[in-house]
């Protein structure tokens, strides 16, 4: 009974642990800074992202080759964002900091998905001069 309730405990910490880890590396990607032509690509006015741009981003993530950057999927962003999303369709009317909350880890979201898509075109025009230059 005790091993089960100390493995029970600790399986919770270590999800946990995971969980604080995954969300950490999210935001130091986003925080990274995004080009001017990622920008005007989603019409962000005044060079502003919102979260509500994260659809249009992840669709132009699609439509961008992957030719030099085998780890920059955004599988886990989407369904954290759409569980974001769901959360603030539900409580977001009732309870405002919750309302804020969804509000800035959705713009998270968008923000990721803004540099994976720059760093995919860098990459790709890097890859593309290196085979000019050949």
């Amino acid at each position: 009974m005790f091993a089960a309730m100390l493995f029970l405990i600790s399986t919770a910490a270590l999800a946990e642990f995971v969980i604080y880890y995954w969300r950490a590396a999210l935001s130091g990607v986003a925080a990274q800074p995004i080009s001017a032509r990622v920008l005007d690509s989603v019409n962000a006015e005044n060079g502003r992202l919102t979260g509500e741009h994260f659809p249009v981003l992840a669709e132009l993530h699609d439509l961008t080759p992957e030719l030099y950057y085998p780890q920059s999927g955004l599988g886990i962003v989407r369904a954290y964002y759409a569980f974001v999303h769901a959360g603030d369709h539900l409580f977001g009317k009732h309870f405002p900091q919750f309302a804020a909350w969804s509000n800035s880890e959705r713009l998270v979201c968008a923000r990721y998905a803004a540099v994976q898509i720059d760093r995919r075109l860098q990459a790709n025009l890097a890859l593309s001069a290196s085979l000019r230059s050949c």
